[in-house]
């Protein structure tokens, strides 16, 4: 049985060549060629079908399985260790020129091990899978290849904290800086939230502090850091502050940060209700800055006259209607989102249900520590809880409403799409917040905290740096998934004949996407293993 091919001629005078599989038989006493089987034509085969085939027959062949034993005694696989997110962060890494900030930045200092290297791993380590410094040496590594990391011991870990503490506002200056020259012609609009974390412990004295816990964790001391964003949510700079320290505290520190770090030509400051006051509004004004910030409504002072001011809504889409009022001097902008207002009825009515059963059994008493319900109850002369239809009208004015202030001369839309881009920025800070996730946090002093978070920031960084670039090729495309998929790429040592080489696993579901994003062709399939280098690390 052999392969033969075969050429037929069409009317044109081009030709097609088949593949055919043929066998000699004896008919009549002379040799004939039988077809068994026509595989396809020759061109369609090649594109790695017929290799397919070639390697499935293989594998009903004795001789050619006890050669491929014979070739398998000979190769020998040294281990397997994680590479796609390593290739891909680091060419973000080289991109925002980060390399280049350490080496400007230490190039007056005699230091015995690669601190820029040092920074990357342990910000890698965020990336991926976040763990003590101490796990990071003993563990983490171990399991990924980064062989410019094989050097590093874990005391150079906490020098590089040292230097992250040192010269945080330098490099953030210059991340701000490459960032500008890359995506951004002028920045106007800045964001400005805050996180906290507890410590695994007391903490260092100075920022250790018990305060409100966004984790849930009142019984632990804390920090609060602040992130400085733009408004498609690229993180420009981040403060660290004692962990009983309020957000509206938190704003003059960064405002003090716009003034003197950053020299942009317009800044409009949007904040969200939490953060502002008036005498951070004053401050923001006095800087020289516009402001675009959300009111409390129902506490807020001239709630009621903006509520009552004449004048018709204008309808921007299905969920937004709004409506320019300026009370005392100041310019607000109310908005109206109609689906909201419904929710808000409804959520009402349940919540009045509920208090008239409580009421018609006698327990309303009970219901007067809760603040949501008892602002809907009044006491009789004698004693007795009721409802407040008054209260409940006064409620109803607010449903599906919210209120923004500003000094801008910016029309009433734009405004609120400012606004709106906050909601977008806070959306992305919780789902970033995995790279800024300060836990697990063992570190005992000041500085090393510092350098912590500065590490945390820079991840959050190379993070938003991968999402601009997935977004832009693709938006359909999961940033979660990409990772994943990342992670599955693996650099491979095998021997072979006494020589090394370093192969890789295959791209699976999405890994391709990200180096494509970031223009980075994945690495060959074989090349020669380096050899580590000897030198001792210092």
């Amino acid at each position: 049985m052999f392969v033969r091919r075969k050429t037929f001629k069409n009317k044109d005078g081009s030709t097609r060549t088949y593949l055919q599989l043929v066998e000699n038989v004896r008919q009549d006493g002379r040799v004939r060629q039988r077809v068994v089987a026509t595989l396809g034509r020759l061109e369609d085969l090649q594109d790695g079908r017929l290799d397919a085939l070639i390697e499935n027959l293989a594998r009903f062949s004795q001789s050619t399985w006890r050669r491929l034993e014979e070739q398998a005694e000979r190769l020998n696989v040294r281990w397997s260790k994680q590479w796609g997110p390593a290739l891909i962060f680091e060419r973000l890494w080289r991109e925002a020129e980060l390399d280049k900030a350490f080496e400007a930045l230490l190039e007056d200092r005699q230091l015995a091990f690669d601190v820029a290297e040092a920074v990357f791993t342990m910000v890698l380590n965020r990336l991926t899978d976040p763990c003590s410094k101490r796990g990071l040496v003993r563990q983490w590594l171990q399991g990924v290849y980064r062989p410019q990391a094989e050097q590093l011991e874990l005391h150079h870990y906490y020098r590089a904290l040292d230097v992250l503490a040192e010269h945080k506002e330098a490099i953030e200056d210059r991340l701000f800086a490459r960032a500008r020259d890359l995506f951004w012609t002028e920045v106007d609009v800045v964001m400005w939230d805050c996180t906290s974390s507890y410590f695994e412990g007391r903490g260092p004295e100075g920022l250790a502090a018990y305060g409100d816990s966004r984790d849930k964790r009142p019984d632990r001391p804390q920090l609060v850091v602040g992130v400085l964003m733009t408004r498609d949510g690229y993180p420009i700079a981040h403060e660290v502050f004692p962990g009983n320290t309020a957000d509206k505290a938190t704003v003059e520190t960064v405002l003090d940060a716009l003034k003197r770090r950053f020299h942009l030509r317009r800044v409009i400051f949007v904040a969200d209700r939490g953060m502002v006051s008036r005498r951070i509004l004053q401050a923001i004004e006095e800087a020289g800055m516009e402001y675009i910030v959300g009111m409390p409504l129902r506490r807020h002072r001239a709630a009621e006259a903006v509520l009552s001011q004449p004048g018709r809504y204008r309808k921007v889409n299905d969920q937004l209607q709004i409506k320019q009022v300026t009370h005392q001097g100041q310019r607000y902008v109310l908005c109206y989102n109609p689906l909201q207002a419904e929710h808000d009825r409804q959520a009402r009515e349940a919540v009045l249900a509920h208090l008239k059963q409580r009421i018609e059994r006698g327990q309303a008493k009970d219901l007067l520590r809760n603040r949501l319900l008892a602002r809907y109850l009044k006491a009789l002369p004698q004693g007795a809880l009721v409802v407040d239809t008054d209260a409940v009208k006064r409620a109803a004015r607010y449903d599906g409403k919210y209120l923004l202030r500003t000094n801008t001369d910016l029309d009433p839309e734009a405004v609120v799409r400012a606004y709106k881009d906050l909601w977008r920025v806070e959306r992305a800070f919780r789902t970033l917040k995995s790279a800024l996730d300060l836990r697990p946090m063992f570190h005992w002093t000041e500085r090393r905290v510092r350098g912590h978070v500065m590490v945390c920031f820079l991840a959050l960084v190379l993070e938003s740096l991968l999402l601009r670039k997935l977004r832009q090729q693709n938006p359909d495309v999961s940033y979660e998934d990409v990772l994943h998929d990342l992670s599955q790429l693996h650099a491979v040592a095998v021997e072979l004949d006494g020589e090394a080489y370093l192969t890789r696993t295959e791209l699976v579901g999405q890994a391709y996407e990200a180096f494509k994003a970031v223009g980075l062709r994945p690495p060959a399939r074989v090349q020669p293993l380096p050899r580590p280098e000897t030198t001792p690390a210092g």
